[in-house]
């Protein structure tokens, strides 16, 4: 089957840089059985790529400790077990200590990553923007294997038991091996895949630039059902709760599904102006949380998909807005970070930092961690206590 070409840029030329097209990272750590608040082992924080905790921030918090990186990141950073997980254009992977920010290893690779780790059993796996998937000890940075696909990977991968699975632009979702790299499956599309497969019971579903979500059954990485129209191309990482599904389009709609029953339930498009996304949903029980091209923040209820409130942003925000508790969290390409409040979006604080933001926050417990295209690392926590 043919690969149609549809791409949809990820990365733009900038002042005095170019940002290389895209990326997959992936880290795999510590076991799930570890998993805690505290960790965001993917660039969604989760398997069902919602995007979301349940534990707030604290109201006072401020800025703890910068790393400055050689190169530019625009992938989100991870984190699992008390450590930070970066990635750069160039091909470094970088280990930070997450109390104190000091560096604990570094890895180079020949190519470059544009998009975020994940973490699962003390391995960490990443894609490069030719096609190689990269699997490393999570605790050392030592390579442990690689594995070749044909074309850019520019969305993180998912971890499923003893596997992992790895979306490429060359129109192939991969299931491989996570102890040794080899391939158990490969499921095809019609066009390239810009986004992370996400986890629903047996299935996987992900979304693609041949405007279909795909739903995948794990064990075989046969089509699970049918392919449901999206109405346009995806960069979006399907967001799941409960028996829904949530994806945005790069024609301007929210979209909500019911993966169990395998049908539509509702779609948003603004009715003032056609928006683009190119980012994810960030979902829990109260809100469906978007952010457009446009610089719209929308928040809407994940049952009917009427409007809860709107925001608009100083400038766009390229990087998915993530939810910690009460609050909502986006990272804007102007260098500022915004904190609404989830329930009925108040800006409740505005922190405004130097270079761009590309890729989102992580929630680190009480912890936000994100990353600039001029390889700054920001970690903000609660305010310390006078001695």
């Amino acid at each position: 089957m043919g690969i149609m070409n549809t791409r949809i840029p990820l990365r733009r030329f900038r002042t005095g840089k170019f940002i290389v097209y895209s990326l997959v990272v992936s880290l795999l750590v510590w076991s799930d059985s570890n998993l805690v608040a505290e960790d965001w082992p993917s660039e969604r924080g989760n398997s069902q790529g919602t995007g979301a905790v349940a534990a707030s921030l604290p109201d006072d918090l401020v800025e703890v400790w910068r790393y400055q990186a050689e190169e530019a990141i625009e992938a989100t950073p991870v984190s699992l077990a008390g450590r930070i997980f970066l990635a750069d254009v160039e091909g470094t992977l970088t280990c930070l200590d997450l109390a104190s920010g000091k560096k604990v290893w570094s890895q180079k690779t020949e190519n470059g990553f544009l998009a975020s780790p994940a973490v699962e059993k003390k391995m960490l796996v990443i894609g490069d923007y030719d096609g190689q998937v990269h699997a490393l000890d999570a605790e050392t940075g030592k390579p442990l294997w690689t594995f070749a696909t044909e074309g850019e990977i520019s969305a993180g991968v998912t971890f499923y038991e003893d596997t992992v699975l790895v979306p490429s632009q060359d129109g192939n979702l991969y299931c491989l091996q996570a102890d040794d790299g080899k391939l158990v499956w490969k499921y095809e599309t019609t066009d390239q895949i810009q986004c992370s497969p996400t986890l629903a019971g047996d299935r996987t579903f992900l979304g693609g630039c041949d405007g279909q979500l795909h739903s995948v059954a794990l064990k075989t990485g046969t089509g699970a059902a049918d392919p449901l129209p999206l109405g346009g191309p995806t960069l979006s990482t399907p967001a799941v709760l409960g028996n829904q599904a949530f994806v945005t389009t790069h024609a301007g709609l929210v979209m909500a599904f019911d993966w169990k029953a395998h049908k539509p339930l509702w779609q948003f498009e603004d009715p003032a102006r056609v928006q683009e996304y190119r980012s994810s949903p960030a979902v829990t029980a109260e809100a469906v949380v978007v952010s457009s091209q446009f610089r719209s923040v929308f928040a809407l209820n994940p049952q009917t998909g009427e409007l809860l409130w709107k925001q608009t942003l100083r400038r766009f925000a390229e990087a998915s807005p993530v939810i910690a508790g009460k609050d909502v969290w986006i990272a804007g390409t102007d260098g500022r970070l915004y904190r609404f409040a989830l329930a009925d979006g108040k800006l409740l604080k505005q922190f405004e930092f130097r270079g761009s933001f590309i890729g989102s926050p992580a929630i680190a417990g009480n912890h936000l961690v994100l990353a600039n295209d001029d390889g700054l690392v920001i970690a903000l926590g609660p305010k310390p206590a006078e001695s």
